[in-house]
């Protein structure tokens, strides 16, 4: 018998402000076939638990639950049939909920090794943004080198990540952002165009006149279909996203579902354009085969972080007790990057 773990969790108990998250201590049962313990050393704020704690997340739990996306992680105890030889080692693994935890168990075989030598909260910042950002560029729009694309919120955690492996690629990237971010942006050799600008899609058809290669949007509502009429022939538009109706009253599933309709309505037109919805979950029920391509896309990402060729952004650093005050935070749109939670001192 094993020594007994005890977590201390974060629960969002139902639809409350970010001061209304609840901290709760329990002890971990030891560690199933196949499963290990992992000790958090950084997770993070994602959009998704913004919209969680609103009931708006298309397929979030019923509450009350542990929120927490992804995490980087030291595993500290091994089930039977792990190798062992894990033990203190630091993985990192997309979670979808349980992260804002200070251990959880989790499937030995969703752990993907970080480079020695990163940071915990440079890793922490592209579990979910950096897979999310190599699928999408790579996998679901597939633009090549010389392309010109388009990324709406170009300052936030995935699109900080998303334009740097673009630029990486040898692609022409134009960003949407505040004004206060624009200098970050052209640092790294961004377009920016302000979102505030009521004639935004505009200006980025002056940049573009002959329309771009990709529109990458996690907004959605109404202006989804600017983003589709900026796409030249051959263009996709990969919508990710519903930021727009975040607030709306009602159910959470609707605007995904029109959002959905929408989409396939436009890959019925015969103009040469397509317009994809990417879910980081999508292939999950082929599990094996949905590990492997995690693997190889997040160990890609993380050889990037790990040699230079991405710049971590780290928006802030928050304590696990503090979450509330890291999602208010995240939720404000104030920042660039990514917020991130680490254990208590």
């Amino acid at each position: 018998m094993g020594r007994t773990t005890v977590t201390t969790e974060i629960v969002l108990p139902g639809r409350v402000e970010p001061s209304g998250l609840q901290i709760r201590t329990r002890d971990l049962p030891a560690p199933d076939a196949g499963q290990v313990v992992l000790r958090m050393d950084a997770t993070g704020v994602s959009f998704a638990e913004q919209q969680m704690r609103l009931g708006k997340y298309y397929d979030q739990p019923p509450f009350p639950f542990v929120p927490g996306y992804d995490v980087v992680g030291t595993v500290t105890a091994t089930g039977p049939d792990v190798d062992p030889a894990m033990v203190g080692r630091r993985f990192a693994a997309a979670t979808k909920i349980g992260s804002w935890a200070s251990h959880q168990l989790i499937d030995a075989a969703d752990l993907v090794p970080v480079p020695e030598g990163v940071d915990v909260a440079d890793a922490e910042t592209v579990v979910v943004n950096g897979i999310t950002a190599w699928q999408m560029l790579h996998r679901t729009a597939r633009v090549r080198s010389g392309a010109t694309i388009v990324v709406l919120g170009a300052n936030g955690g995935v699109g900080t990540t998303l334009v740097q492996l673009a630029r990486h690629a040898g692609i022409r990237v134009i960003g949407t952002a505040s004004e206060r971010h624009h200098a970050a942006l052209r640092e790294l050799d961004v377009i920016p165009v302000d979102y505030r600008d009521p004639h935004m899609y505009q200006r980025i058809r002056e940049i573009a006149p002959d329309g771009v290669d990709a529109v990458f949007d996690h907004v959605g509502g109404p202006g989804i279909t600017e983003s589709w009429r900026l796409l030249r022939r051959g263009g996709t538009l990969v919508s990710y996203g519903t930021a727009a109706t975040k607030n709306e009253e009602g159910n959470s599933r609707l605007p995904v579902l029109k959002l959905f309709a929408r989409l396939l309505m436009w890959n019925l037109l015969p103009n040469g354009r397509s317009a994809r919805f990417y879910n980081f979950w999508a292939g999950r029920h082929r599990l094996d085969s949905f590990r492997a391509r995690l693997r190889e896309d997040l160990t890609s990402v993380l050889g990037l972080l790990a040699d230079g060729v991405l710049t971590a952004q780290v928006a802030a650093r928050f304590p696990l007790s503090e979450a509330g005050s890291a999602l208010a935070l995240a939720e404000s749109r104030t920042v660039a990057g990514k917020v991130v939670i680490l254990p208590d001192a």
